[in-house]
């Protein structure tokens, strides 16, 4: 490597569908929107459990995890998610999610570690530019 060059390494995105949720269209299309604002992302995919995410998002070497959730099972998926995140000592991974999830639960999940939660109706642009700003 040459000194003082610098490499441009892509922003690498796991995005994930924790739980039982039948229902991906939202988190497909954010998936898209990611991939053509020039992200490197990882879909893994409907009925994923925390364990399958943290395995991936490790083997992946992500950034970030984005999770989609619409179940109301969010307090304890997302918690899961990063306690198996810290414990396999990858706690440096943003994670972000979204779904339909009530404002004073978005609190609570802001107190154990989730940098951010996109409700329903959120542009995707909107998305890609929190990313931009947030995920290194």
């Amino acid at each position: 490597m040459v000194k003082g060059m610098v490499i441009n390494k892509k922003v690498r995105i796991l995005i994930a569908k924790p739980g039982l949720d039948g229902h991906d269209r939202g988190a497909k299309i954010v998936a898209r929107a990611l991939r053509d604002a020039g992200f490197e992302v990882i879909y893994t995919g409907l009925h994923q459990t925390p364990e399958m995410i943290v395995s991936a998002a490790i083997q992946e070497d992500v950034d970030a995890v984005g999770l989609s959730i619409l179940s109301g099972a969010h307090g304890h998926l997302f918690k899961k998610v990063i306690e198996l995140l810290k414990k396999e000592k990858a706690g440096d991974i943003i994670v972000f999610g979204g779904g339909i999830i009530p404002d004073e639960d978005i609190r609570a999940l802001k107190k154990i570690g989730v940098k951010k939660i996109f409700t329903p109706g959120t542009a995707t642009g909107e998305i890609v530019e929190w990313i931009k700003k947030n995920v290194r």
